[in-house]
């Protein structure tokens, strides 16, 4: 809960959101959503199969990734995590870790 005070999300959310268009006609999966979970897995070194189970059994990820309370399921399957790393690019991801760098400077 602490680590997701650090993050700017609507700034992001406000940033980056036009990246994750749904073409599809289903739902677009929310910025916080894919960031979040990008986050823990870059940190935690899951695979895309170990992170889908893991977000499932932590209310501690799923408030994370801003679900608003615990539920015991999948939030999405795990190939579309490699949608969510083809629309959150490496640079596009560094500049988000600016973002969060800016947010916590003290003023």
């Amino acid at each position: 809960m602490k680590k997701a005070a650090t993050i700017p999300w609507d700034k992001i959310e406000d940033t980056y959101a036009g990246l994750l268009p749904s073409n599809t006609g289903n739902v677009a999966k929310p910025l916080r959503m894919t960031l979040g979970s990008l986050l823990i897995q870059q940190q935690l070194h899951f695979s895309d199969e170990e992170l889908v189970e893991e977000i499932r059994e932590n209310p501690y990820f799923q408030y994370f990734i801003g679900l608003p309370g615990y539920v015991d399921a999948i939030p999405f399957v795990p190939s579309l995590l490699v949608e969510f790393r083809k629309r959150l690019s490496a640079d596009i991801m560094i500049e988000i870790n600016e973002m969060i760098i800016e947010y916590n400077m003290p003023d």
